[in-house]
């Protein structure tokens, strides 16, 4: 066995709904480095074990009432136990002395002596994280339907502009907080494999359009109406919390990714509405998570929080796993004659629906056929996002946007005109299907960075016109060989005229330099694709410039961009505004 991370759950989380300390072991290792799942018997003595002295020493400090769990998965175990709110760095370490204990009992060894020095400074690590105050507002804020979050620097009751946020060690009583003050606002989770920053950012610009300060976190950014607060991937707890706790906040739009999910919880435990736009295969293998069934658990996390869902019809997992829920669905579909659509509509429920090049809302019995009416939202011709209708899964990303602004009421009018001013350029949406028109030669930048994102995108580059198709590919080194295969495989059934291989040194993540290029290679041709047209070039940016030398007029150039994404961007803008073309030097 081995003991892999001890870490505090702040929020709802992949276990359960608890705030408390989860600790991850893992059973042993192939020959070939794959973890090891535990057998059923290895399993149950050490969960036995585990819960034994997890007993015995939240007993000692006085923690009886908490609650235990655990979760066998192919790789090992994660075990879990609640823990007071204002406990929960210490917590980390209570979770690793009843583990180390557990791996005595298992070694048949006496357990951790709880009368040692050891044991003396963990307690005495409690109780100088321990705050009187917290535990009380947590309670009255739960108890009058507020939203309670923040960590070891400052607590906020409320959100945005119906907030109060207090430096944590300086909390009031709850008889000296102005409740009738406090309220929440409305509010959006996104996740999903693919879509969720370009769905964040089209709901942002509807809620603009209404009047309205949006706030949002996402992988790149947190924003406050035009005010950019900090750059970086803020789709985590941490940037839900410092979206709430703006007061100039109307509404909060919160990317809430698989990681932040499984490393915290969720940031805040209830939000109006859970938007899930697809589940596909992307970074399994990490955190005991290794199949697509427990994947889509992961995302359905937000289900806990989501008073309302926003479900993607056309994705074979949300579909699957979204007919289980409880909570009220709008689903989504590029395809009005879904079955699933005419019952759910039926049973009177909604659905965002694409009727020819219309995207309509749909409510109650209003069956989509041409001959009832509905609300008509827009053409996909007036949705700059989909490139005239070109890019089926943006239209997918607009009706996930417009099924959350519809499930919070915002007016009808906002919605369209949202829709109008939101332009996936490098501006308003970088790296996401960022399209540039240099005098004939097209060149699209985007972030497709797992096999779902990445046939997506050869559909839409399919779908424009062009002469001779070049694609830019390269992988971080986290992804497994089959992902990293499968990205190729889908690239050389596109048989584009040319691919050019980069490096990304900046993510080789436990890989060696070439190690993924190499594999790219080597897949490509094991796929059929002429090595005659593999090019290899180290740096983004440098191979940027080799596709543009080698364009012509007609060409379109696919260029997935990770690690020199700035500077790619900056170049394309320059070449684009400079009227650049075939031939000339830059």
């Amino acid at each position: 066995m081995e003991f892999l991370s001890s870490r505090r759950l702040t929020g709802p989380n992949l276990l359960w709904d608890q705030q408390g300390i989860v600790v991850d072991v893992a059973f042993g290792k192939f020959a070939n480095g794959e973890l090891m799942g535990p057998s059923a018997a290895g399993a149950e003595a050490a969960i036995d074990a585990w819960q034994e002295q997890a007993r015995r020493v939240l007993a000692a400090l006085g923690w009886d009432g908490e609650k235990l769990i655990w979760r066998v998965h192919p790789s090992g175990l994660s075990l879990a136990f609640s823990a007071p709110i204002d406990a929960l760095y210490a917590g980390i370490d209570v979770g690793e002395w009843i583990w180390n204990s557990t791996t005595e009992v298992l070694a048949g060894r006496e357990p951790s002596n709880l009368q040692s020095d050891d044991f003396t400074k963990l307690r005495l690590a409690i109780a100088e994280e321990q705050n009187p105050m917290l535990a009380p507002l947590h309670d009255a804020a739960r108890q009058r339907g507020l939203n309670f979050c923040g960590d070891d620097e400052w607590t906020t009751i409320g959100m945005g502009r119906r907030s109060q946020t207090w430096d944590t060690p300086k909390l009031p009583t709850v008889g000296e907080v102005a409740w009738d003050r406090l309220h929440d606002i409305p509010s959006v989770m996104v996740t999903g494999t693919n879509g969720k920053s370009t769905t964040v950012r089209a709901l942002f610009e509807m809620v603009k359009a209404a009047g309205l300060v949006p706030g949002a976190s996402s992988t790149d950014w947190i924003q406050v109406g035009e005010d950019t607060l900090d750059k970086d991937d803020w789709s985590g707890p941490g940037g839900a919390r410092a979206v709430l706790k703006d007061p100039r906040v109307d509404v909060a739009i919160l990317e809430t990714a698989r990681g932040g999910m499984l490393r915290r919880g969720l940031g805040l435990p209830r939000v109006d509405v859970a938007v899930i736009t697809n589940v596909a295969e992307d970074h399994l293998g990490e955190m005991g998570v290794h199949d697509l069934p427990a994947l889509t658990e992961v995302k359905f996390i937000v289900e806990r929080a989501g008073d309302s869902l926003v479900l993607n019809a056309d994705n074979p997992e949300v579909r699957r796993r979204g007919q289980l829920c409880t909570k009220p669905v709008l689903w989504y579909t590029l395809n009005a004659d879904d079955p699933l659509i005419q019952t759910h509509l039926a049973a009177g429920g909604d659905a965002i629906v694409l009727q020819g090049t219309s995207v309509v809302h749909h409510c109650g019995a209003n069956i989509p056929t041409e001959d009832e009416s509905a609300t008509f939202i827009a053409d996909v011709a007036e949705i700059p996002m989909t490139l005239n209708g070109a890019v089926r899964y943006n239209i997918g990303n607009a009706m996930a946007a417009v099924g959350a602004a519809m499930k919070m009421a915002l007016p009808l009018a906002a919605i369209q005109q949202g829709l109008q001013n939101f332009s996936s350029d490098s501006e308003s949406n970088p790296g996401r299907l960022n399209v540039f028109d240099l005098n004939g030669i097209t060149a699209m930048v985007d972030f497709a960075h797992n096999p779902h994102g990445m046939q997506a995108l050869i559909d839409a580059a399919s779908a424009m016109p062009h002469k001779r198709l070049l694609v830019l590919l390269g992988q971080a080194g986290d992804r497994d060989d089959h992902a990293i295969q499968e990205l190729v495989r889908i690239t050389a059934a596109a048989k584009p005229d040319r691919i050019v291989v980069k490096e990304l040194t900046k993510y080789l993540r436990g890989r060696e330099k070439g190690a993924v290029s190499g594999l790219i290679q080597s897949s490509l041709i094991k796929h059929g694709y002429p090595e005659a047209q593999i090019e290899y070039v180290e740096h983004e940016i440098d191979a940027v410039r080799h596709a543009l030398k080698w364009a012509k007029q007609g060409d379109l150039l696919l260029l997935i961009s990770h690690s020199q994404r700035e500077s790619v961007l900056k170049l394309l803008t320059q070449l684009q505004d400079s009227s650049w073309s075939e031939g000339k030097k830059f």
